[in-house]
C-alpha cells in the first residue's frame, strides 16, 4: 500500500481489535507544546458501527464531562466511520491515566439523565439523540475495560 497522509489510513482495519485505545500521533508546536492523538475504538471496523443517534449522544456526554476529569483535552471528535473516537490532548502522556479519564467519562455517561446541549440553539441535529444509546455504548465499553490496551488480535 502507498503511504497515505492521514495516519489511520495507514493503520491495517482487519488486524485491530476492538475495543481499544491506541496512540495514534504525537505533534510538538514550535513552543514546547505537545500533542497526543488517541484512537479511542468502541466498535471493530468494518464488522460494527455505532447508531448515529446514541453516537451523536455519547460524543455531547463525552465532550463535556471529560473536561471535568482533565484540564489537557483539545478536542473529542467522531470518527466518520462511526466504529470510535478521536481524543486529543495537549502536554500530558500518561496513557494509563488517558485510560483512567475515559474510564470516568463513560461512567459520568452512565450516570447522565440527559444529553447537554441537546437543543436546537446548542446543536446541529438537536432531533438525533438517544440518551439510552449513549448508555449502552459506555455500558459496552466499560464491561471490556480491561482489553483497552491490546490493539492488535
Amino acid at each position: 500500500m502507498t503511504k497515505m497522509n492521514v495516519e489511520s489510513f495507514n493503520l491495517d482495519h482487519t488486524k485491530v481489535a476492538a475495543p481499544y485505545v491506541r496512540l495514534a500521533g504525537i505533534k510538538e508546536g514550535k513552543n514546547g507544546d505537545v500533542v497526543h492523538k488517541y484512537d479511542v475504538r468502541f466498535k471493530q471496523p468494518n464488522k460494527e458501527h455505532m447508531k448515529m443517534d446514541a453516537l451523536h449522544s455519547i460524543e455531547h456526554l463525552m465532550a463535556e464531562n471529560i473536561r471535568n476529569h482533565t484540564d489537557h483535552v483539545v478536542d473529542m471528535s467522531p470518527m466518520g466511520c462511526q466504529t470510535g473516537f478521536y481524543l486529543t490532548m495537549i502536554n500530558h502522556d500518561n496513557y494509563e491515566e488517558v485510560l483512567t479519564i475515559l474510564e470516568k467519562t463513560l461512567q459520568d455517561v452512565l450516570e447522565a439523565t440527559e444529553v447537554p446541549a441537546c437543543n436546537e440553539v446548542q446543536c446541529g441535529w438537536a432531533a438525533n439523540h438517544s440518551l439510552e444509546g449513549a448508555k449502552e455504548l459506555a455500558k459496552e465499553m466499560l464491561e471490556k475495560r480491561n482489553e483497552w490496551s491490546t490493539i492488535f488480535a
